[in-house]
């Protein structure tokens, strides 16, 4: 089994095996189990505590999940445009409500309890919320805040889409290189949104840090902004492909039913930083 890029998915036994089609069903799963030394899920199994993982249960549970980040950042984001002054609690709790859920989800194995999955995804639509009207209206004045937020709506499900079928035609293989390189990548842009952050409260650069998130009020395209935005959105769309073949594996192996709401929170919070950085690329390139 590869290591996925996103840690949700980290509690997954290891196996061996070779590549496989996301949503494809069992066909053929006979003979990538001919090499397994053991099933992994095979306790589950056993004691009959639940029913196998499908394709439509991860669907299923992804969609509620998205459903309730939706209604929390309508709600947000319409209560921000009535009080500005909530914008920044709004912010704050969400985001960093958000993170904690997720780390006490992984660190606690708890990946596939609802309750913790549907927390995280109000949490988080409340941090959406806030910081879709902070960028739209606050950052950009040249545009309407709806098309801008729109257009960042649709690039987002543009990539999920894409990245899902170059997944199944096999345009590009998860291979262990891959992963490593992703995984790499990943940790080399949170090594430079903490020394941005950091730079930037110790007042460096006017408070711009390393200069790779542009300010609101900043005049002209930040071009290194941009690029920064851009290389993020590339990693967050090679971290679906990660992502599609670890669920492949774990309805392949058999999980139970309810991890699938495992694969929802994993796939939520990447379709998340992808909106997010979208939307803050969209608005860097209205600052003309």
């Amino acid at each position: 089994m590869r290591e996925t890029s996103n840690p949700v998915f980290r509690s997954l036994p290891k196996q061996r095996g070779g590549y496989a089609q996301f949503g494809t069903g069992v066909a053929g799963s006979q003979q990538m189990y001919a090499g397994y030394q053991a099933n992994p899920y095979a306790p589950y199994r056993e004691a009959k505590v639940t029913r196998p993982l499908t394709i439509d249960d991860v669907v299923t549970k992804t969609g509620v999940t998205l459903a309730v980040l939706s209604a929390a950042a309508v709600v947000s984001y319409f209560m921000v445009s009535a009080n500005l002054a909530l914008a920044m609690p709004l912010t704050l709790i969400g985001g960093l409500g958000g993170l904690a859920v997720v780390f006490a989800a992984t660190l606690g194995r708890h990946q596939d309890n609802p309750a913790l999955v549907l927390t995280y995804a109000a949490l988080e639509g409340m941090f959406l919320g806030a910081i879709s009207f902070i960028l739209a209206n606050i950052g950009v004045s040249t545009t309407n805040a709806g098309t801008l937020i729109g257009q960042a709506i649709l690039g987002t499900l543009g990539v999920f889409a894409g990245m899902l079928v170059v997944y199944k035609t096999g345009a590009i293989r998860v291979t262990p290189k891959f992963t490593r390189m992703v995984v790499a990548g990943l940790f080399g842009v949170l090594a430079l949104m903490v020394g941005n952050m950091l730079l930037g409260m110790f007042g460096v650069n006017g408070g711009a840090g390393l200069g790779i998130q542009g300010s609101p009020h900043q005049a002209g395209i930040p071009w290194l902004a941009v690029m920064f935005s851009l290389v993020c959105i590339g990693l967050a769309a090679f971290s679906f492909l990660i992502d599609f073949d670890a669920a492949d594996q774990m309805i392949r192996a058999g999980a139970p039913e309810k991890a699938a709401w495992g694969i929802a929170l994993a796939l939520t919070v990447t379709l998340v930083w992808l909106y997010i950085e979208i939307l803050r690329l969209l608005s860097y390139l209205q600052n003309d």
